[in-house]
């Protein structure tokens, strides 16, 4: 078995989905790209994100989410470009020595950790 999709429960499955493309660089199929009037939107990768409507809104805490790392720049730019995209801080998990992440909720509160890149990491 593989994961061929993580699916995100959503109001607006398009914004959401312009939402996480800027933030991770995942593209849109570009033989079925996404609509706002879209049933549902798919962002290609491996795994892919998908997006669909649901008619109730978050509650809770989610029971999984996605850690995620930075490929280029530091966990604290990544950090700020979430925010400015419209990401929300849910717990700042940062320590004084450099370690530890970011938790982040997405414009309709689907929470993602943000860690140090790998660079990061092997800096110390």
């Amino acid at each position: 078995m593989r994961v061929r999709h993580i699916t995100f429960d959503c109001a607006d499955p398009y914004a959401l989905a312009q939402f996480w493309s800027a933030l991770t660089g995942y593209t849109e199929d570009p033989e079925n790209p996404n609509h706002p009037d879209d049933p549902e939107a798919l962002l290609a990768g491996d795994p892919g994100l998908l997006f669909i409507p649901v008619p109730e809104g978050k509650t809770v805490k989610n029971r999984v989410h996605l850690d995620l790392q930075p490929e280029t720049g530091t966990r604290d730019e990544q950090v700020q470009h979430a925010l400015q995209l419209g990401a929300t801080l849910v717990g700042d998990h940062r320590k004084p020595d450099g370690t530890g992440w970011v938790t982040l909720a997405d414009p309709e509160g689907n929470e993602f950790c943000v860690e140090r890149s790998a660079s990061e990491r092997a800096a110390g």
